[in-house]
């Protein structure tokens, strides 16, 4: 099974998890999918008045950098712990 196809089960997996992470993981897991899916960071910061916006923006641009392998690998090792 290639890392592609491991990381789309894992988000899959991610749809059915035993219980709801607290918002800290669902942020760190939002990060690592977009930088898994799309790469680094794009666009501006959103402002002050989005501050759900600008916690995964800045969640997202704190994986600046990192290979999108990397991330998909860390993705599906979080997804695993949490099941």
């Amino acid at each position: 099974m290639s890392l592609k196809d491991q990381f789309d089960a894992a988000v899959a997996a991610s749809k059915s998890l035993p219980e709801r992470p607290d918002n800290m993981t669902l942020l760190k897991l939002y990060a690592l999918f977009k930088q898994g899916s799309a790469g680094d960071v794009e666009g501006s910061r959103p402002g002050f008045t989005d501050m759900v916006g600008r916690a995964k923006w800045d969640a997202w641009n704190e994986l600046k950098g990192t290979s999108q392998d990397e991330a998909q690998q860390s993705y599906i090792d979080l997804i695993e712990s949490l099941k």
